[in-house]
């Protein structure tokens, strides 16, 4: 199972959110940069970083933060927050990223999204398919739509999807225990899916957990940053695992 921590920058800085509310921000006293090579040191072989600024804006913005830690580290990172265009994408690859997650465009241009997984390849595209009650929501979680969870995932399953990054937002950030029946549910009904959790983590017994179920990857964030996961622990299970 892949390890995938989370850095959220805002304004260049780390930071994160409580379900995905910007009133709710919280900046850590640590670089994005520190933050990610701290990671490496201790055996973390890719991160998920999250473009909160662009999320919100509806283009990216942090890309001085991308390229800054694809330099400086040998990270895999997967970048998310505000793609909506081919030139979104090339400039992402083009400062470091390895692959991206897009959500909000995958809503509102279904066809775009698709091609996406055709003409970049399934190893590049990510689906972020984020829900709150069942529903989707878009534009860093700004936006409710009426979009079920399951309709979605299926008309891109359908389309050769192979990664998908599902977040109960409920339960993102408040560190009461990931979606555990959410994400069994959803390695049943779509079992060629390299499924990440993410949302809810709160110590290493929730990531073996997840790792007992079968998903391929967990995204956790706030559990680290609140000291209640360790370096230690992540290389631990990195080595037993």
């Amino acid at each position: 199972m892949r390890l995938v921590p989370s850095i959220s920058v805002i304004g260049g800085r780390t930071a994160r959110l409580t379900q995905g509310d910007y009133t709710r921000e919280k900046v850590y006293d640590v670089s994005p940069l520190d933050v990610a090579e701290r990671f490496a040191d201790h055996g973390i072989k890719r991160i998920h970083l999250i473009d909160l600024d662009g999320a919100k804006k509806g283009t990216p913005v942090n890309y001085p933060t991308l390229e800054l830690i694809a330099g400086h580290t040998d990270l895999k990172i997967n970048f998310a927050g505000g793609l909506h265009t081919d030139g979104d994408i090339l400039k992402a690859l083009e400062f470091g990223a390895e692959s991206i997650t897009a959500a909000t465009i995958a809503v509102y241009n279904k066809e775009l999204f698709a091609n996406w997984i055709m003409s970049y390849g399934r190893e590049k595209i990510a689906l972020g398919a984020d829900a709150l009650n069942g529903l989707i929501k878009v534009g860093g979680w700004q936006k409710d739509t009426k979009l079920p969870l399951d309709e979605h995932i299926s008309f891109f399953y359908d389309r050769g999807l192979k990664y998908l990054k599902t977040t109960d937002i409920s339960k993102d950030g408040i560190m009461e225990g990931p979606s555990f029946d959410l994400y069994e549910r959803l390695l049943k009904d779509y079992p060629e899916l390299c499924l990440f959790a993410s949302g809810g983590v709160r110590n290493i017994d929730d990531i073996k957990r997840l790792h007992d179920m079968g998903v391929y990857g967990v995204i956790f964030g706030k559990a680290f940053y609140e000291g209640r996961i360790s370096l230690k622990e992540l290389e631990a299970f990195i080595a037993s695992t």
